[in-house]
Order: structure tokens, then C-alpha cells, then sequence
């Protein structure tokens, strides 16, 4: 086994509960476990089975990396990348909350919840296949789907949690190992279609700066819409003006905010969030928490 210890400055305002609480949806867990201010999680970088344990102090995160195997350079740059997207540090609220002031709806709010972040998840394969697997569901039912998806094609760390699988473990499922479990036909093919395409290197799901042209080769696979691209944009590569108008939840606050009896259109919403580009992730953010 080898091990990393790192620290990482926390910025004023961070609000560990919340980070804490979006990593202790899954009760059972089976990948993630929090005690107190302590977040454990596995995932699987580089195929090596990594540990992390961080420990939330009042202005820092002191994390240790367990690997079970050869925690080689490539794969500790993976880990870094990996911890700042668990911890929600890609995307600074900063600039969000300067351009809200003043604004009728955002204005209170953010003076309410000062410094909100978005917690991206541990690579963005994850984050993709989590936008696949909640397509369209509730969320229990989403959280009992992904826990079966990691105990198919995940692996296990020595430590006993489950890692989440990269690309090449899931593209060796068969689909009836997926269907047999709940998913849906339609779901379970996007999913093993993007891990192959993945992990035979025609979908590229490095982390870059170029929204654009991640949603377009995303946007060009069978089974995935302006949704899952968005929510990929924004929990996997943490772009901060991902427009989430085709999100139910974000349609009803935008409802709420304009006294609308029923949701905006998805056309309605995209125009009322435009309004607030490049900034719509933080607006996303907000609108949840409105709720």
C-alpha cells in the first residue's frame, strides 16, 4: 500500500455541512461514509483502488490517500484533481455573488446562504454515469441504482468500501448484468455505450476548458440530451455557467421566484437564466437551495 498526505486551505464562508451532507446521500454507504467532520470515499484512478480520508478543521482539509497499489506521479496529480472536485473548491462563488447584488431574487439569497458551492464529483466518468443513472428518476431510487452500478463494476479498496469503477470496468458488463438489476434497457445501453467509448479512447472525459466542445462530443452520443450534458458540465468539469433549464427542480424555483402557478417551459427558463450567464452553475445552486 502507499499512502499521500496533503493539506488544503478551506476559503472563508466554506460550508462543510453542506459538502459533508451531498457525500452522505447513500446511507448505506457503500462508497462514501461520513462520522462527524470526516469524509471517507473510494475511487478507482489510473485502475489503482484509492482511499480518501479527509478531515474537515476550521480553515483547512487534511487528507490522506490510501492506495492499494503504486501511487505513482500520474496518478497522484488524478488524486489532487479528484479532492479539489469533492471538496467543491473548482468553482470560486465569489464572482456570482458580487454580479447578484442588488438582484431581486438572488440578492437575499445569497446573503442568506453566503458562500454556496457546488460539489463536483471525483472524476468526470462519474459524474456522467450519476446524470445517466438519475435521468428521469427519484432520487432514493437514483441512490439505490448507483450503489448497485458500484457493487457490479466497481472493485473493492482494502479498507472495505467500494471504489466507484473507471470506464474500462464498466465497459466489460454485460447489459443483462445492468437490466437484471432495475435500470432500464434504454439507460443500462447509454451507459455501457459511453464506458466503451471512453475507455476505447473515442470519448475523451479529461478535464479541459472548453465547454463547448465537451458538450458537443457529448452531445453527439445515442441516449444523452441537454440534461445530462449540463449536469455533466457542471459536476464533472465544474464550469460555472452551465444553464440547467431542462432541471426539474430548477424549473419549480424559477416558478416560485416569478409566482408562476405552474413550472416555466424549458424554453421560459432558459430565457429567465440567461440573464444570468456566466454565472447560470452558481444560479443553479441558489435555485436548489431556494427549495
Amino acid at each position: 500500500m502507499s499512502t499521500q498526505t496533503l493539506s488544503l486551505a478551506l476559503p472563508p464562508q466554506y460550508r462543510v455541512d453542506e459538502v459533508l451532507a451531498f457525500h452522505a446521500r447513500d446511507a448505506e454507504g457503500l462508497a462514501e461514509q461520513v462520522s462527524g467532520r470526516t469524509l471517507r470515499k473510494a475511487v478507482l484512478l489510473g485502475g489503482v483502488p484509492l482511499l480518501f480520508t479527509v478531515d474537515f478543521l476550521d480553515d483547512e482539509a487534511r487528507c490522506r490517500i490510501e492506495a492499494d497499489g503504486e501511487l505513482d506521479a500520474a496518478t497522484q496529480v488524478l488524486a489532487g484533481e479528484a479532492l479539489r472536485s469533492m471538496l467543491a473548491l473548482r468553482i470560486d462563488p465569489a464572482p456570482f455573488a458580487a454580479f447578484v447584488r442588488g438582484d431581486v431574487f438572488f440578492g437575499p439569497l445569497v446573503e442568506h446562504l453566503p458562500g454556496l458551492r457546488i460539489v463536483q464529483s471525483a472524476t468526470v466518468f462519474e459524474a456522467l454515469t450519476w446524470a445517466i443513472i438519475g435521468q428521469q428518476i427519484n432520487l432514493p431510487f437514483a441512490i439505490s441504482l448507483r450503489r448497485s452500478f458500484i457493487g457490479q463494476a466497481g472493485r473493492p479498496h482494502s479498507s472495505g468500501l467500494w471504489c466507484y469503477p473507471e470506464a474500462a470496468d464498466v465497459a466489460r458488463l454485460a447489459l443483462d448484468t445492468l437490466t437484471s438489476r432495475k435500470f432500464s434497457r434504454a439507460k443500462a445501453e447509454t451507459l455501457l455505450r459511453v464506458a466503451r467509448m471512453a475507455a476505447d479512447g473515442e470519448l475523451d472525459l479529461r478535464l479541459n476548458d472548453d465547454p463547448q466542445g465537451s458538450a458537443a462530443q457529448l452531445l453527439a452520443i445515442k441516449g444523452i440530451g441537454p440534461w445530462t450534458v449540463n449536469y455533466t458540465l457542471l459536476r464533472g468539469y465544474g464550469y460555472a455557467d452551465c444553464s440547467l433549464e431542462g432541471d426539474v427542480a430548477v424549473r419549480s424555483a424559477i416558478g416560485r421566484a416569478q409566482g408562476m402557478a405552474e413550472k416555466p417551459s424549458i424554453a421560459q427558463a432558459q430565457a429567465w437564466l440567461a440573464a444570468y450567464a456566466p454565472h447560470r452553475t452558481m444560479a443553479a445552486a441558489y435555485l436548489w437551495a431556494s427549495l
